[in-house]
């Protein structure tokens, strides 16, 4: 009991650190706190259960929980800046970031959901997530969502925004543009791009092409890790329908991943001692 005591009180510091009040709602019974609510979300992620699975387990461990169908209303209900507020909650400023996008498959979903969302590409039916991680600790420093199959570039913009105490950002020649050579500059920020081949204009692409450094570079691979170790511990398909519930489902394993890394440090440095370097 004493370890779920644990995981409550890491819940609660999270949603205090994120600066969420103590219900969502002025109106209603309030006869649960969000807390409630985000650890049952959580946990649902971390163990990969049912919303009535999860519902009974911790009623069955002895939690107050919400029924299932309350914890179902209420992930779709969040929106997107709550879900950011909890994960920046979980990251600290980084040096080296790195950006990507890979696709998530979609498992029963509806037909007419299908058709709805994917009638302009009846073939590429995933969905498509792309983070912005921390090449030094391993974390999910922000995300972008899209029910359907976009280019990677199109989401760079809105994750610099949503992390912007970063030092130098690294990518794939997907993202060699202009426009995010300028904006990262005027965001304090050095870009190491690869640039594509036959692009050759812009003054922001040449000063970075001059400090291009290969070994900085390198660490870019460690985007395509983070990438694995979400689909090894949650798997590689979402199992929601709507699009808003599968954010929620992803915002979540992307929290849960950034504690179990940040637990994992405080290990290795309670063994290792002032040894060890994250």
């Amino acid at each position: 009991m004493e370890k779920e005591v644990k995981l409550v009180k890491k819940v609660k510091c999270l949603l205090r650190k994120a600066g969420l009040p103590r219900w969502l709602h002025r109106f209603g019974p309030k006869k649960y706190d969000f807390w409630h609510h985000a650890l049952a979300l959580l946990v649902r992620q971390e163990c990969r259960l049912s919303y009535r699975r999860v519902s009974r387990l911790l009623s069955t461990l002895g939690f107050k929980v919400p029924t299932y169908s309350a914890l179902a209303k209420m992930a779709k209900r969040l929106p997107s800046w709550l879900w950011q507020r909890l994960l920046a909650a979980t990251v600290q400023p980084a040096l080296l970031a790195a950006v990507d996008g890979t696709g998530l498959s979609r498992t029963s979903p509806s037909h007419y959901y299908l058709k709805r969302i994917d009638k302009l590409y009846p073939v590429k039916r995933f969905a498509k997530l792309s983070i912005l991680a921390d090449t030094r600790r391993k974390k999910v420093l922000a995300l972008r969502f899209r029910a359907k199959p976009a280019h990677d570039i199109r989401d760079v913009r809105q994750l610099l925004k949503l992390a912007p105490n970063v030092g130098k950002l690294l990518g794939d020649k997907a993202y060699d543009a202009e426009w995010l050579h300028e904006l990262a500059f005027k965001l304090g920020m050095t870009t190491v791009i690869p640039v594509r081949k036959g692009a050759f204009r812009g003054f922001y692409r040449q000063k970075m092409r001059r400090i291009f450094n290969k070994r900085t570079y390198n660490r870019r691979s460690i985007v395509e890790s983070v990438f694995s170790a979400l689909k090894r511990k949650f798997g590689s398909s979402v199992s929601c329908r709507s699009a808003r519930t599968q954010q929620a489902e992803v915002y979540c394993r992307a929290v849960m991943h950034n504690i179990t890394a940040a637990i994992s440090e405080i290990f290795n440095y309670a063994v290792l001692g002032p040894a060890f370097q994250p």
